[in-house]
Protein backbone atom coordinates (compact mmCIF):
# COMPACT_ATOMS: atom_id res chain seq x y z
CA UNK A 1 0.00 0.00 0.00
CA UNK A 2 1.44 3.28 -1.07
CA UNK A 3 2.09 6.32 1.71
CA UNK A 4 0.50 8.83 1.22
CA UNK A 5 2.25 12.53 1.12
CA UNK A 6 1.03 15.64 3.15
CA UNK A 7 2.25 19.55 3.47
CA UNK A 8 1.17 21.50 5.97
CA UNK A 9 0.25 25.25 6.94
CA UNK A 10 0.04 27.02 10.71
CA UNK A 11 1.17 23.67 11.59
CA UNK A 12 1.99 25.10 15.00
CA UNK A 13 3.27 22.46 16.88
CA UNK A 14 1.75 19.74 14.63
CA UNK A 15 -1.60 18.06 16.10
CA UNK A 16 -3.09 17.75 12.97
CA UNK A 17 -0.26 16.63 10.85
CA UNK A 18 0.57 14.05 13.99
CA UNK A 19 -2.59 12.58 13.74
CA UNK A 20 -2.84 12.56 9.97
CA UNK A 21 0.88 10.29 10.12
CA UNK A 22 -0.73 8.35 12.77
CA UNK A 23 -3.13 7.10 9.95
CA UNK A 24 -0.37 6.54 7.59
CA UNK A 25 0.38 9.74 6.02
CA UNK A 26 3.85 10.97 5.70
CA UNK A 27 4.25 14.85 6.58
CA UNK A 28 7.08 16.50 4.19
CA UNK A 29 7.17 19.76 5.16
CA UNK A 30 5.36 22.23 7.45
CA UNK A 31 5.45 25.86 8.41
CA UNK A 32 4.39 28.16 11.10
CA UNK A 33 5.60 31.80 12.44
CA UNK A 34 5.57 30.81 15.99
CA UNK A 35 9.33 29.74 16.77
CA UNK A 36 8.16 27.37 19.58
CA UNK A 37 6.19 25.65 18.29
CA UNK A 38 8.33 24.49 15.13
CA UNK A 39 11.17 23.57 17.41
CA UNK A 40 8.44 21.56 19.03
CA UNK A 41 7.03 19.91 15.62
CA UNK A 42 10.45 19.01 14.37
CA UNK A 43 11.14 17.26 17.80
CA UNK A 44 8.83 14.77 16.98
CA UNK A 45 8.40 14.27 13.15
CA UNK A 46 10.52 14.25 10.06
CA UNK A 47 9.01 17.08 7.84
CA UNK A 48 10.78 20.03 7.11
CA UNK A 49 10.01 22.19 9.14
CA UNK A 50 10.15 26.16 7.99
CA UNK A 51 9.65 28.91 10.53
CA UNK A 52 8.82 32.27 8.96
CA UNK A 53 5.87 34.22 7.29
CA UNK A 54 3.82 32.16 5.30
CA UNK A 55 2.71 35.27 2.94
CA UNK A 56 7.06 35.35 2.28
CA UNK A 57 7.05 31.73 1.76
CA UNK A 58 8.05 31.07 -1.67
CA UNK A 59 5.14 28.64 -3.11
CA UNK A 60 7.86 26.67 -5.69
CA UNK A 61 9.56 25.91 -2.39
CA UNK A 62 6.93 23.75 -1.34
CA UNK A 63 6.62 20.35 -2.53
CA UNK A 64 3.90 18.62 -4.32
CA UNK A 65 1.95 16.08 -2.15
CA UNK A 66 -1.27 14.43 -1.92
CA UNK A 67 -2.77 16.77 1.15
CA UNK A 68 -2.62 19.76 2.41
CA UNK A 69 -3.61 20.83 6.17
CA UNK A 70 -4.21 24.02 7.73
CA UNK A 71 -5.47 25.28 10.97
CA UNK A 72 -5.61 28.31 9.65
CA UNK A 73 -5.48 31.08 12.84
CA UNK A 74 -8.96 31.88 13.97
CA UNK A 75 -8.46 34.14 16.62
CA UNK A 76 -11.10 36.66 14.68
CA UNK A 77 -13.57 34.04 14.35
CA UNK A 78 -14.01 33.25 17.56
CA UNK A 79 -17.09 33.22 19.80
CA UNK A 80 -15.28 33.90 22.83
CA UNK A 81 -13.24 37.59 21.46
CA UNK A 82 -14.36 40.77 19.57
CA UNK A 83 -15.28 39.00 15.91
CA UNK A 84 -13.93 41.33 13.70
CA UNK A 85 -14.97 40.84 9.77
CA UNK A 86 -11.58 43.09 9.25
CA UNK A 87 -9.37 41.17 11.61
CA UNK A 88 -6.16 40.94 9.95
CA UNK A 89 -5.73 37.02 10.92
CA UNK A 90 -8.87 36.47 9.29
CA UNK A 91 -7.39 36.89 6.20
CA UNK A 92 -4.61 34.10 6.57
CA UNK A 93 -6.62 31.72 4.97
CA UNK A 94 -6.45 33.41 1.45
CA UNK A 95 -2.26 32.21 1.54
CA UNK A 96 -3.67 28.69 2.10
CA UNK A 97 -6.51 29.29 -1.12
CA UNK A 98 -3.13 30.55 -2.77
CA UNK A 99 -1.08 27.48 -2.38
CA UNK A 100 -3.80 25.03 -2.48
CA UNK A 101 -4.77 27.33 -5.74
CA UNK A 102 -1.25 26.93 -7.05
CA UNK A 103 -0.26 22.84 -5.66
CA UNK A 104 -3.65 21.51 -6.28
CA UNK A 105 -3.17 18.77 -3.85
CA UNK A 106 -5.86 16.13 -4.25
CA UNK A 107 -7.51 16.78 -0.94
CA UNK A 108 -6.98 20.06 1.71
CA UNK A 109 -8.08 20.17 5.33
CA UNK A 110 -8.82 23.22 7.10
CA UNK A 111 -9.80 23.45 10.55
CA UNK A 112 -11.27 26.16 12.65
CA UNK A 113 -13.59 27.47 15.45
CA UNK A 114 -17.57 27.45 15.99
CA UNK A 115 -17.57 31.48 15.59
CA UNK A 116 -16.74 30.86 12.16
CA UNK A 117 -19.73 29.75 10.67
CA UNK A 118 -21.71 33.28 12.08
CA UNK A 119 -19.32 35.49 11.39
CA UNK A 120 -20.60 37.94 9.12
CA UNK A 121 -24.28 36.17 9.41
CA UNK A 122 -22.02 33.28 7.29
CA UNK A 123 -19.99 35.30 4.67
CA UNK A 124 -17.23 34.41 5.54
CA UNK A 125 -17.48 30.73 5.44
CA UNK A 126 -19.54 30.97 2.24
CA UNK A 127 -16.70 33.16 1.05
CA UNK A 128 -13.95 30.47 1.83
CA UNK A 129 -16.03 27.30 0.46
CA UNK A 130 -16.60 29.89 -3.05
CA UNK A 131 -13.00 30.81 -3.20
CA UNK A 132 -11.54 27.18 -2.40
CA UNK A 133 -13.96 26.03 -5.16
CA UNK A 134 -12.89 28.56 -7.77
CA UNK A 135 -9.25 26.70 -7.36
CA UNK A 136 -11.13 23.45 -8.45
CA UNK A 137 -12.10 21.79 -5.63
CA UNK A 138 -15.89 20.42 -4.35
CA UNK A 139 -16.01 21.50 -0.45
CA UNK A 140 -17.40 20.27 2.37
CA UNK A 141 -17.60 21.09 5.82
CA UNK A 142 -19.32 20.18 9.38
CA UNK A 143 -19.08 21.24 12.92
CA UNK A 144 -18.37 18.47 15.24
CA UNK A 145 -17.17 18.08 19.01
CA UNK A 146 -14.34 16.68 19.41
CA UNK A 147 -15.34 14.63 22.56
CA UNK A 148 -17.75 12.31 19.96
CA UNK A 149 -14.13 11.39 18.38
CA UNK A 150 -12.45 10.10 21.49
CA UNK A 151 -10.93 12.90 22.75
CA UNK A 152 -11.65 13.90 26.64
CA UNK A 153 -12.73 17.19 25.74
CA UNK A 154 -15.77 19.25 24.60
CA UNK A 155 -14.20 21.19 21.80
CA UNK A 156 -16.57 22.16 18.64
CA UNK A 157 -14.71 22.62 15.83
CA UNK A 158 -15.26 22.93 11.74
CA UNK A 159 -13.64 20.81 9.45
CA UNK A 160 -13.90 21.61 6.34
CA UNK A 161 -12.52 19.36 3.17
CA UNK A 162 -12.13 20.03 -0.16
CA UNK A 163 -11.54 17.17 -2.99
CA UNK A 164 -9.54 18.11 -6.15
CA UNK A 165 -12.60 17.83 -8.72
CA UNK A 166 -11.35 15.36 -10.95
CA UNK A 167 -11.52 12.62 -7.97
CA UNK A 168 -15.40 12.85 -8.44
CA UNK A 169 -16.47 13.26 -4.98
CA UNK A 170 -20.12 14.65 -5.08
CA UNK A 171 -20.94 13.85 -1.34
CA UNK A 172 -18.67 13.89 2.13
CA UNK A 173 -20.16 13.71 5.13
CA UNK A 174 -17.50 13.16 8.13
CA UNK A 175 -18.48 10.07 10.02
CA UNK A 176 -18.84 10.29 13.82
CA UNK A 177 -17.03 6.90 14.68
CA UNK A 178 -18.34 4.59 17.63
CA UNK A 179 -15.89 5.26 20.31
CA UNK A 180 -16.93 5.56 24.13
CA UNK A 181 -16.38 8.77 26.02
CA UNK A 182 -12.95 9.25 27.47
CA UNK A 183 -13.18 10.92 30.38
CA UNK A 184 -10.89 12.72 32.54
CA UNK A 185 -9.79 10.21 34.69
CA UNK A 186 -9.12 7.96 31.89
CA UNK A 187 -7.16 10.67 30.19
CA UNK A 188 -5.16 11.79 32.67
CA UNK A 189 -4.28 8.18 34.82
CA UNK A 190 -0.86 7.78 34.04
CA UNK A 191 0.23 11.28 34.65
CA UNK A 192 2.95 11.56 37.81
CA UNK A 193 1.96 14.73 39.83
CA UNK A 194 2.36 18.11 38.40
CA UNK A 195 5.28 20.12 39.23
CA UNK A 196 4.83 23.44 40.38
CA UNK A 197 6.76 24.90 37.36
CA UNK A 198 4.01 23.00 35.05
CA UNK A 199 0.65 24.71 36.12
CA UNK A 200 0.45 28.39 35.71
CA UNK A 201 -0.14 30.21 38.96
CA UNK A 202 -1.62 34.21 37.89
CA UNK A 203 -4.33 35.70 39.47
CA UNK A 204 -7.63 34.29 38.36
CA UNK A 205 -9.40 37.74 36.54
CA UNK A 206 -12.86 38.48 36.98
CA UNK A 207 -13.56 37.09 33.12
CA UNK A 208 -12.30 33.50 34.62
CA UNK A 209 -14.59 34.08 37.87
CA UNK A 210 -17.48 34.71 35.86
CA UNK A 211 -18.65 31.01 35.49
CA UNK A 212 -17.79 27.44 36.42
CA UNK A 213 -14.38 26.46 35.49
CA UNK A 214 -14.54 22.57 36.66
CA UNK A 215 -15.07 19.39 35.42
CA UNK A 216 -15.20 16.10 37.33
CA UNK A 217 -13.02 12.87 36.97
CA UNK A 218 -16.01 11.48 35.16
CA UNK A 219 -16.55 13.78 32.87
CA UNK A 220 -15.13 15.35 29.69
CA UNK A 221 -12.59 18.39 30.04
CA UNK A 222 -13.65 21.71 29.17
CA UNK A 223 -12.16 23.29 25.58
CA UNK A 224 -8.26 23.44 26.28
CA UNK A 225 -7.66 27.44 25.72
CA UNK A 226 -4.54 29.01 24.29
CA UNK A 227 -3.95 31.41 26.90
CA UNK A 228 -2.38 30.32 29.85
CA UNK A 229 -4.70 31.96 32.39
CA UNK A 230 -7.92 30.69 30.97
CA UNK A 231 -6.96 27.21 31.40
CA UNK A 232 -9.46 25.65 33.25
CA UNK A 233 -9.26 23.80 36.52
CA UNK A 234 -7.86 19.95 37.62
CA UNK A 235 -10.76 18.00 38.12
CA UNK A 236 -9.35 17.03 41.57
CA UNK A 237 -9.47 20.94 43.05
CA UNK A 238 -13.06 21.82 44.75
CA UNK A 239 -16.11 22.31 43.29
CA UNK A 240 -16.35 26.30 42.22
CA UNK A 241 -19.88 27.51 43.71
CA UNK A 242 -21.86 30.41 42.51
CA UNK A 243 -22.46 33.26 44.16
CA UNK A 244 -24.74 34.95 41.31
CA UNK A 245 -25.19 35.99 38.05
CA UNK A 246 -21.69 35.79 36.15
CA UNK A 247 -19.71 35.23 39.59
CA UNK A 248 -18.49 32.20 41.10
CA UNK A 249 -15.96 31.08 43.79
CA UNK A 250 -13.76 28.43 44.71
CA UNK A 251 -14.50 25.53 47.04
CA UNK A 252 -12.81 25.40 50.17
CA UNK A 253 -12.31 21.83 51.00
CA UNK A 254 -9.03 21.30 48.90
CA UNK A 255 -6.45 22.82 46.96
CA UNK A 256 -7.73 24.86 43.73
CA UNK A 257 -5.10 24.47 41.03
CA UNK A 258 -5.00 24.76 36.78
CA UNK A 259 -4.74 21.85 34.52
CA UNK A 260 -0.81 21.73 33.71
CA UNK A 261 0.39 22.27 30.56
CA UNK A 262 1.38 17.94 30.71
CA UNK A 263 -2.37 17.43 31.62
CA UNK A 264 -3.79 19.85 29.01
CA UNK A 265 -1.30 18.14 26.13
CA UNK A 266 -2.96 14.72 27.22
CA UNK A 267 -6.64 16.13 26.96
CA UNK A 268 -5.12 17.15 23.80
CA UNK A 269 -4.57 13.80 22.68
CA UNK A 270 -1.03 14.14 22.43
CA UNK A 271 1.37 11.24 23.51
CA UNK A 272 2.93 11.89 27.01
CA UNK A 273 6.24 11.72 25.30
CA UNK A 274 6.08 14.69 23.54
CA UNK A 275 7.59 17.77 25.38
CA UNK A 276 6.64 21.24 23.99
CA UNK A 277 9.81 23.80 23.19
CA UNK A 278 9.63 27.33 25.60
CA UNK A 279 8.39 28.94 28.21
CA UNK A 280 5.15 27.91 30.51
CA UNK A 281 3.08 30.45 28.46
CA UNK A 282 3.88 29.56 25.29
CA UNK A 283 3.65 25.73 25.95
CA UNK A 284 -0.01 26.07 27.20
CA UNK A 285 -0.38 28.34 23.47
CA UNK A 286 1.16 25.41 21.57
CA UNK A 287 -1.04 22.64 22.83
CA UNK A 288 -4.30 25.10 23.29
CA UNK A 289 -4.21 26.00 19.48
CA UNK A 290 -3.43 22.79 18.55
CA UNK A 291 -6.05 20.40 16.80
CA UNK A 292 -6.84 17.39 19.15
CA UNK A 293 -4.45 14.40 17.82
CA UNK A 294 -7.23 11.75 17.88
CA UNK A 295 -9.75 13.84 16.23
CA UNK A 296 -7.14 14.34 13.43
CA UNK A 297 -6.48 10.90 12.84
CA UNK A 298 -10.15 10.08 12.47
CA UNK A 299 -10.66 12.24 9.66
CA UNK A 300 -7.38 11.45 8.42
CA UNK A 301 -8.30 7.84 7.96
CA UNK A 302 -11.56 8.50 6.49
CA UNK A 303 -9.92 10.69 3.41
CA UNK A 304 -7.50 7.99 3.42
CA UNK A 305 -10.57 5.77 2.47
CA UNK A 306 -11.37 7.98 -0.36
CA UNK A 307 -7.80 8.09 -2.16
CA UNK A 308 -7.63 4.42 -1.53
CA UNK A 309 -10.89 3.90 -3.57
CA UNK A 310 -10.24 6.25 -6.08
CA UNK A 311 -7.22 4.42 -6.64
CA UNK A 312 -4.81 7.69 -6.30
Amino acid sequence: MREFTAVSLFCGAGGLDLGFDKAGFCTMWANDCDVDACKTHQSWSNAKVVCGDISKVDVENIPDSDVILGGFPCQGFSLSGPRKIDDSRNILYKHYVRIVARKQPKIFVGENVKGLLTMGNGQIIEAIIEEFSACGYNVFYKLVNAKDFGVPQDRERVIICGFRKDLNVQEFDLKIPKVNMVTLKEALADLPEAKPEEVCDAPYSSRYMSRNRKRNWEQVSYTIPAMAKQVTLYPGSPDMKKISKDLWEFGESGVTRRLSWREAAAIQTFPKWIDFYGDLTSKYKQIGNAVPVKLAECVANQLKEILLQKGK
